[in-house]
C-alpha cells in the first residue's frame, strides 16, 4: 500500500472528508467532523496512525512490535500508528483502517 491507495481507500469510505489541519504534510480524514486516520505524506516507509479498541491495540502492539506502535502525537491508548514495511497485508491494512472509520462513525460496538 502507499500512500495514494491509502487516500483512494479512505475517501472510498462514505462521509469522508479530506483535511490538512496541522500542515500541508500530514492528511486526516474525518467522518462525522472526527479524526479516524492520519498520515504523513513525506514518511518514508509510509506510517499512518488509526483509532482502536485500547485492548485490541495493546494486542496488535504486542503482535506486530516492529510494525504497530503506540499512536504517534496520539493518546496512545486509543491511537496506533502502523508503518507499511511489508510484514501487514494490505487486507490487514485496510482492515485496521475499517475498525478506525467504524469506531468514530458509530458502526462498531466499543
Amino acid at each position: 500500500m502507499d500512500i495514494e491507495q491509502l487516500r483512494t481507500y479512505a475517501l472510498s469510505k462514505p462521509d469522508v472528508e479530506e483535511t490538512l489541519p496541522f500542515g500541508p504534510d500530514t492528511l486526516v480524514f474525518k467522518v462525522k467532523g472526527k479524526m479516524f486516520l492520519l498520515c504523513g505524506m513525506d514518511e518514508q516507509p509510509l506510517q499512518f496512525n488509526v483509532k482502536c479498541d485500547p485492548d485490541t491495540a495493546i494486542e496488535l502492539r504486542e503482535q506486530y512490535p516492529d510494525t504497530v506502535l503506540p499512536g504517534y502525537h496520539m493518546n496512545k491508548k486509543h491511537w496506533n500508528t502502523v508503518i507499511v514495511n511489508g510484514v501487514l497485508s494490505s487486507k490487514q491494512l485496510q482492515q485496521f483502517i475499517d475498525d478506525s472509520y467504524a469506531l468514530v462513525a458509530g458502526t462498531k460496538k466499543k
